[in-house]
């Protein structure tokens, strides 16, 4: 067996100690200098499972996709200088979905920032606005000889004590609030000193989770209001697959006086749920808007994709707005009464036995004009031509069940939101701040966390903004891409105030003629390409018959006529 060996440098033994002691067994690593202490800490570790990845933007957003599935804290490893900002979006992605990620940087010593030093930037609280916590250590000398001044000893005594004090307070966080964490790790040189035994055996501070309960009047409040209301709605957003208690669903179901809208990342199925928002309100009047008006609004999970739902619930407000979360409440619909601070299931065992089911006509009104709407789509999509929305129909109908879906940003998942998609499926994207760069890293690495078969279906822009993310050695060979290629940001060709001109197509839909083909060869993806749904039917089936290599499906879609489909396809509902 092979002998463990130590970075010399006491601050890199005592991250990588009290890591291991928190129970965070997976680092990506980005390759560097001023980060050798612990890239030698954390790969000579037998337990440590390390990943090297040389684009940080791309490393942190397969972090992201790792702790997205596994649900504990991913540590990043970067050396100094801008290396560090590359994080950056991952890192605002993880604040807003409460996805727990612990960056370590490198840093050069205090004394050598902002004197023209190379690879040198203010790297001290620089995820401020969009991290749980900032720890600043304390560089060290590692002296070559023994140390007899009493100051000295005095000063790396107390150096040792402030840095585990701030370790712990950061690791502690990152799990306690389900975030990320900062911690920058000023080094001196010599950066690569190996030594066969540690020679610091910091504290492991425990963990301590608040413990929140709800006041017996506002529980009783809650209770008599929600048995006298006749029109409640439950809003599920982005929700990790299983979390609800199944009962708790069903119990919703039996409640005429209940209707659940439910989105594609909530990863909640019943047949009494709408699942399809924006196809139940799109053509609604103001008449219909007040009948769907709620007394009381529920809203449990994550972040909501549909702006029309937004829309809704902001012009016609409920009376309360009860969020239920363990971390935070966004006043969304600008109409939040109570936040209540508990873990979900735990609030609805101990409210929902109390409620009883109120007659209404609520649920029943709004299942009717849910099968209404469901009858038009299938309609629509029968006589429609091949395009963007043709497309998906086509993909959902033939995706396997039992596969991990991860959906990229802007047009795609809000094409999925058209859909219903067959329950076996776990969905999920990165809606924290919604963004493009990280779809394809982020996925990889949540397929690989999580062995399940994985199919990212993405657009080109979120596509080939992240090709990097394929530059990655740890791709499971039964990961697919589906790529619909529309040469450009198609979502805006449906936006008000788009025009046909050469600055729109340049500066807003950014068109091109990129194809991922040389991407495939290069990256050693099986590659497959279609024009039309014959094709597309026939690419599918060859690409989930074998899992030999990884996979790209690219669809090329016409450019112009996807957004008059799609326009057409809601004024269908009128």
């Amino acid at each position: 067996m092979k002998k463990r060996l130590f970075s010399k440098i006491p601050l890199a033994q005592t991250i990588v100690a009290l890591c291991e002691a928190k129970g965070i067994y997976h680092v990506v690593i980005s390759p560097g200098s001023r980060n050798a202490p612990l890239t030698i800490g954390f790969s000579e570790h037998p337990e440590m499972k390390c990943y090297s990845i040389v684009d940080e933007r791309c490393a942190a957003f397969f972090a992201l996709g790792i702790a997205q599935q596994i649900q504990k804290p991913v540590a990043l490893v970067c050396t100094s200088g801008s290396a560090l900002l590359n994080y950056y979006p991952a890192i605002s992605e993880a604040f807003y979905s409460d996805i727990p990620l612990v960056v370590l940087s490198a840093d050069r010593p205090v004394e050598r920032i902002d004197i023209g030093d190379g690879q040198t930037i203010r790297q001290k609280n620089v995820f401020e606005n969009h991290i749980l916590y900032s720890a600043n250590l304390y560089s060290e000398v590692v002296a070559e000889t023994k140390v007899e001044d009493i100051k000295i000893r005095q000063k790396q005594r107390e150096a040792q004590k402030h840095n585990e004090r701030e370790i712990n307070l950061a690791l502690n966080t990152a799990i306690e609030k389900n975030g990320p964490v900062h911690i920058n790790v000023p080094f001196y040189e010599p950066l690569y000193d190996k030594i066969d035994q540690p020679t610091v055996f910091p504290k492991n501070i425990p963990l301590e989770y608040p413990q929140y309960t709800i006041s017996k009047e506002l529980h009783s409040e809650m209770i008599q209001e929600w048995n006298q209301a006749t029109r409640k709605l439950v809003l599920i957003g982005v929700n990790f697959p299983g979390k609800i208690d199944q009962q708790w669903i069903n119990y919703f179901a039996d409640d005429p006086s209940v209707l659940v809208l439910t989105e594609t990342t909530s990863n909640v199925h019943h047949s009494s749920h709408i699942n399809c928002i924006d196809q139940l309100i799109t053509s609604l009047t103001h008449e219909e808007f007040k009948d769907l008006q709620p007394d009381i609004l529920l809203t449990i999970g994550g972040m909501v994709i549909s702006k029309r739902i937004k829309a809704f619930l902001r012009e016609y407000q409920p009376k309360s707005h009860w969020h239920v979360d363990e971390k935070k409440a966004f006043d969304t619909y600008f109409c939040l009464t109570e936040h209540i601070r508990l873990d979900i299931n735990s609030f609805l065992s101990d409210f929902l036995p109390q409620t009883h089911v109120v007659g209404s006509v609520y649920k029943p009104t709004w299942i009717k004009v849910r099968e209404q709407r469901r009858s038009k789509h299938a309609e629509f999509l029968k006589q429609s031509a091949f395009t963007d929305l043709k497309v998906f129909e086509t993909l959902f109908h033939a995706i396997p069940s039992g596969q991990m879906i991860q959906l990229s940003n802007s047009s795609t998942v809000r094409y999925a939101q058209l859909f219903s998609l067959h329950p076996s499926y776990q969905v999920f994207c990165n809606r924290g701040t919604s963004g493009i760069d990280g779809s394809t890293s982020t996925a990889i690495g949540a397929a690989f966390a999580s062995g399940v078969p994985t199919t990212l279906i993405t657009g080109d822009l979120s596509f080939f903004y992240d090709s990097n993310g394929l530059w990655n050695k740890y791709i499971p060979s039964d990961f697919k891409i589906v790529l619909i290629n529309n040469g450009g940001g198609g979502i805006f060709r449906i936006l008000p105030g788009k025009e046909e001109s050469d600055n729109f197509s340049q500066f807003f839909e950014t068109t091109h003629d990129l194809s991922a083909k040389q991407l495939c060869d290069m990256y050693n993806f099986t590659y497959y390409s279609a024009t039309d749904l014959q094709e597309v039917n026939v690419a599918i089936k060859k690409m989930y018959s074998q899992d030999r290599s990884p996979q790209l499906l690219e669809v090329f879609t016409p450019r112009k006529e996807n957004d008059s489909t799609l326009i057409g396809y809601f004024k269908y509902f009128v």
